[in-house]
């Protein structure tokens, strides 16, 4: 201890104001625990908030009015080719992160939660020093680690050079519309930011190391993303490597790999969106007997409970789908848990939306990786081209598919590819966590017309009942 060091006591300290700390800390406070939160921002929200999810989903839906705009031509509705403003949209844009942040604050002083902008270091396992205040120094009884991760750069070429090479923060700034932007990853957080730079005007250049776009998702949900994708990007390079990458005053050098053959070429800016590292490097988790598995993921139980029994981790810094959500339940079974309460993460269906044009939604296993496992599946497929609801839209590209085991018929699997997919996907999550059988969603009355009756007609299917398809012979 430093001489004349304060040092403050708390039943729980959570490092990380994200989703998932944020969720924890309300959670323990609700609970009757004394909890301090930690966190290197001035407010609550975490990278989500003020750097990812939101921000991204603000503009996706300017980007969405774009394309509706020009949609609307073929109906009979024409409008004026639309005039940008990237500094009224990045206002709109703060302003919507204002008002969540604030709304996270009040929650936070509400709550009686102790909130310290600063960087957590632990010391032991039952003292942590946050560095950016003046000898401050917390003694807890428990902890939940919720640090998050970070973009992985490209090797060689960090983030930053002028601003020239992006990761999604910098693409989320919207300093400019480059004239050329590339593109580098397949992956969600690329193609997402891609549609919205490419509805503001920039020519989209995407590589892709693979062979195809996000891997993991079925190939038939991607098919009609795909396509649209072909029509809005310059190009869609598959199995190439971006293998030199050079910033200057007037634009990126670059130079992409495929089949033994270079191409060099010159764009405005380069968005790399190759992935995530966990952001356990600066904890001193050392220090607290916290072990991490070899790519830096801290390793944990069913409760989050880490090698260290008091000391809990969560979200992002644990691995596996790196999503808010999935984050925040993490959260509430950390805090429960540190409550004393039998809480556990036994979650059958985690639903991952993909907020492109058009999204894409699914939650519970895959037909792939069904398949994979050799699980003996029946699959159902409702196209979106029946659908009267997606017709009136203009959406008919859409499809809904359900995965239902082959003997019981249990729901476990859907996937939706169309407009709304975000929020139809909530009902496939019902059903595969109440054990639901294909019969009982199609014997669920949906409402006409509407999207959400192409989650019948796709269970109706298995029983040879589905009205607007035809029965198989």
């Amino acid at each position: 201890m430093v001489m004349g060091e304060f040092t403050q006591d708390t039943d729980l300290i959570v490092i990380g104001g994200g989703p998932g700390g944020y969720a924890a800390a309300f959670r323990a406070a609700d609970l009757g625990l004394d909890v301090t939160m930690v966190d290197i921002a001035e407010r609550p929200g975490g990278v989500c908030l003020h750097r990812g999810c939101i921000p991204s989903k603000t503009y996706l839906h300017l980007a969405e009015l774009i394309s509706d705009a020009g949609r609307a031509d073929a109906m009979g509705v024409h409008f004026e080719a639309p005039r940008i403003d990237p500094a009224a949209m990045r206002a709109w844009k703060e302003k919507v992160v204002d008002q969540l942040a604030e709304g996270l604050v009040t929650l936070t002083q509400k709550r009686g939660i102790q909130y310290l902008q600063g960087r957590a270091v632990f010391e032991d396992d039952h003292h942590v020093r946050i560095k950016g205040r003046d000898a401050l120094r917390i003694n807890f009884k428990n902890a939940i680690i919720a640090a998050g991760s970070h973009a992985v750069a490209l090797p060689g070429a960090d983030f930053g050079r002028g601003g020239r090479i992006m990761s999604s923060t910098g693409a989320l700034q919207l300093a400019d519309i480059p004239k050329r932007l590339l593109v580098v990853g397949g992956g969600y957080v690329g193609l997402e930011l891609g549609m919205v730079y490419a509805a503001l005007g920039s020519r989209i250049i995407l590589v892709e190391a693979g062979d195809r776009l996000l891997p993991g998702v079925d190939t038939d949900l991607v098919g009609p993303l795909k396509k649209h994708l072909e029509t809005v990007f310059e190009t869609l390079q598959f199995e190439s490597r971006v293998t030199s990458v050079d910033a200057g005053k007037a634009g990126v050098a670059v130079t992409v790999e495929r089949a033994g053959k270079a191409e060099t070429f010159t764009v405005d800016r380069v968005l790399v969106a190759i992935g995530r590292a966990p952001g356990s490097g600066a904890l001193g988790l050392e220090a607290a007997g916290v072990r991490l598995d070899e790519r830096g993921f801290i390793r944990v139980d069913a409760q989050q409970r880490t090698s260290t029994p008091h000391i809990f981790a969560i979200g992002d810094i644990v691995g596996g789908v790196m999503l808010a959500h999935k984050a925040m339940a993490e959260g509430k079974v950390a805090a429960e848990a540190v409550a004393g309460m039998p809480s556990a993460f036994d979650v059958r269906a985690i639903p991952a939306v993909v907020y492109t044009d058009p999204q894409i939604a699914w939650a519970g296993i895959t037909e792939t990786e069904a398949r994979r496992q050799g699980i003996p599946v029946a699959v159902e497929k409702f196209p979106w081209k029946f659908s009267g609801r997606a017709l009136t839209m203009g959406a008919p590209a859409g499809l809904t598919k359900m995965i239902v085991e082959a003997d019981s018929r249990r729901v476990i699997g859907v996937g939706i590819t169309g407009r709304g997919a975000e929020g139809l996907i909530a009902e496939g999550v019902l059903a595969i966590e109440m054990g639901a059988l294909a019969e009982d969603v199609a014997l669920s009355m949906h409402a006409h017309p509407t999207l959400s009756e192409t989650e019948g007609e796709a269970a109706e299917i298995f029983l040879g009942a589905a009205t607007h398809i035809l029965p198989r012979k």
